[in-house]
């Protein structure tokens, strides 16, 4: 048999009963380094992730902001401090801040009694904040912290600065949660049970 009919075998190039534990084994640990950098991604994930349980402290500073309210009046921070509160950063441009606040007016309303605070905090235009406050009132107290807030979002945990952002701060001054996105009735039961 020539050198050609050799090769076009059907046997030509297939693994010998040799070669069969080797590329068993090789196969074998290339699945065990991508099932490693699979679950080091999924932990680094969420360990970085905005949506996780805390127990961190605020930055230094954080109980003396304030801002103004969009009729003028300033919403002090350490007003909020000794009870549990629910931070909400939010815009009049961003429909999923707007589908999230009558949850969380509902929330404020049901758990208002209880000691729970929710402040607002606007990341827009005192003008079209006041507008659309006109149209779509709510119950707890709003702060305009316009487009300057974004190195307070990143100390809170919003490195993206994506809207809505929402935190849970507890009645002993502790960051207990936060989320990235439209909070859901699921989330607010939840947060409900943590103060």
């Amino acid at each position: 048999m020539s050198e050609t009919e050799n090769n076009s075998s059907p046997l030509a190039g297939a693994a010998l009963p040799a070669d069969k534990p080797r590329r068993t084994l090789l196969l074998a640990a290339a699945g065990l380094v991508a099932a490693g950098a699979g679950a080091g991604f999924a932990w680094w994930r969420k360990r970085h992730s905005p949506d996780s349980a805390l127990a961190i402290q605020p930055p230094e500073g954080f109980w003396d902001l304030q801002w103004d309210s969009p009729q003028g009046t300033p919403v002090r921070l350490q007003s909020f401090r000794g009870k549990p509160l629910l931070i909400n950063f939010w815009a009049t441009w961003c429909p999923p801040c707007v589908e999230e606040m009558p949850l969380i007016n509902n929330f404020f309303d049901k758990h208002q009694t209880d000691g729970w605070q929710v402040l607002g905090l606007a990341i827009d235009k005192p003008t079209a904040v006041s507008t659309f406050m006109t149209r779509t009132p709510v119950s707890y107290p709003i702060g305009m912290a316009g487009a300057t807030s974004t190195e307070l979002w990143t100390q809170l945990g919003n490195p993206y600065g994506a809207l809505p952002y929402s935190l849970l701060v507890g009645a002993n001054g502790t960051i207990l949660q936060r989320r990235l996105g439209k909070l859901s009735q699921a989330d607010l039961d939840v947060w409900a049970q943590l103060k």
